[in-house]
């Protein structure tokens, strides 16, 4: 019998080694890279807040019921997010330790009734903040030398009152490199005219769902815009110098829908503008919603002549409260004056008396000399007397 060399086994498991185990244990190593690089990229031991996930530059820590910002976070922290929770407060010891990476923090979503004017003073490079459906009443201005691009207020305030405070905020002059605002679902009734003014870099604005009854002269002046959201709100006409603003930004995306125009001779200037400008992105589904005559009726579709100014409804209402109000100060004039002339009674009785009297010598005079001047003989006596 011929000798042979016969290979060597290598046994695993029972099972004799080749190609196909060979392609296992490399499946197996692929899987532990995997597993090594991954657990490289989650810290969930030290450095990592208690109740929040921490990957890859980024803090997660979502719907914890916490009542303060989670401490230490990772100085590498580049995206915070800490949403759905009872935070109420928000001030500089929220940020103890100065966060060079922070550029994006979420806190939509809590209680946050107040933001302190020194809680960013340790995220200088902060660019996205998102303050979404909260309660704030009380907000402070910016550092000086902030670098926020994006802000996010939309449902962020309590009650009218509070929405005062980031009024005054936006016209500080310290947003100097915000780029995007969103301010919508908030109950902004009217806009103070140059609120935006000193935004310099704005190009978004978002107002919808609001409470906007008039665009004022100047109030969106200012700001190189590209789009403008004014939906949802109570708008009834958009004024001429309004309108010319809009006109200044030739790349504008204005967004119109939703509002409840009413179509008389004060919105012409409007329909005019839709007819002759492609700024409205929505202009097709803008329509009347009075008068009842032309409710459902497409401002494009509407002609000038049908555009009459009939003090109905609301105005109408208005104008009578006027002439009540008109008639009430006339009585109390009226009232006034009889009183004066009450208390004064006895001095007007002696001026007429004297003005009587006088008026009596006065005609007796005359009366005299017309009876000299009608008798030639008594003339001629009266011309002797004389020379």
């Amino acid at each position: 019998m011929r000798g042979t060399r016969s290979s060597p086994r290598v046994f695993t498991g029972g099972h004799r080694d080749g190609p196909a185990h060979v392609g296992l244990w490399m499946l197996r190593v692929v899987l532990l890279l995997l597993l090594l690089v991954l657990a490289a990229g989650v810290q969930t031991g030290e450095g990592c807040p208690d109740k929040c996930l921490c990957a890859t530059q980024t803090v997660k820590c979502q719907n914890q019921d916490l009542e303060s910002i989670p401490q230490p976070l990772p100085a590498n922290t580049r995206s915070l997010f800490v949403t759905g929770n009872h935070i109420t407060n928000i001030s500089v010891e929220s940020f103890p330790t100065r966060l060079e990476l922070l550029t994006d923090l979420y806190l939509n979503g809590n209680q946050i009734k107040s933001v302190d004017s020194t809680v960013f003073d340790n995220l200088p490079n902060l660019s996205r903040l998102d303050l979404t459906d909260n309660k704030i009443v009380h907000f402070s201005a910016f550092p000086v030398n902030n670098t926020l691009q994006v802000l996010n207020l939309s449902s962020a305030f309590h009650n009218r009152l509070s929405m005062d405070a980031v009024l005054s905020v936006l016209q500080s002059g310290t947003l100097l490199h915000l780029t995007s605002l969103d301010l919508s679902n908030n109950d902004f009734v009217v806009l103070p005219d140059g609120l935006f003014a000193g935004l310099s870099k704005l190009t978004t604005l978002s107002l919808r769902k609001g409470s906007l009854i008039a665009l004022q002269n100047g109030t969106l002046a200012g700001p190189p815009l590209l789009d403008l959201d004014l939906r949802d709100n109570r708008l009834r006409e958009i004024p001429n110098a309004s309108l010319a603003e809009f006109d200044l930004n030739p790349g504008l995306r204005v967004l119109l829908a939703g509002n409840p125009w009413r179509c008389d001779c004060f919105i012409e200037d409007l329909v005019l503008w839709l007819k002759d400008s492609t700024l409205a992105m929505d202009r097709q589904n803008l329509s009347c919603v009075d008068p009842g005559d032309l409710r459902g009726v497409p401002l494009l579709q509407l002609d000038p002549s049908q555009l009459e100014c009939n003090y109905s409804g609301d105005m109408k209402g208005v104008l009578e409260t006027s002439y009540v109000f008109l008639g009430l100060v006339l009585a109390l004039i009226g009232v006034i004056f009889l009183l004066v002339l009450y208390l004064n009674r006895k001095g007007i009785k002696r001026w007429i008396y004297n003005i009587r009297d006088a008026c009596r010598d006065h005609m007796e005079g005359y009366h005299y000399r017309y009876e000299i001047n009608s008798d030639p003989r008594l003339a001629n006596l009266s011309i002797n007397s004389d020379v």
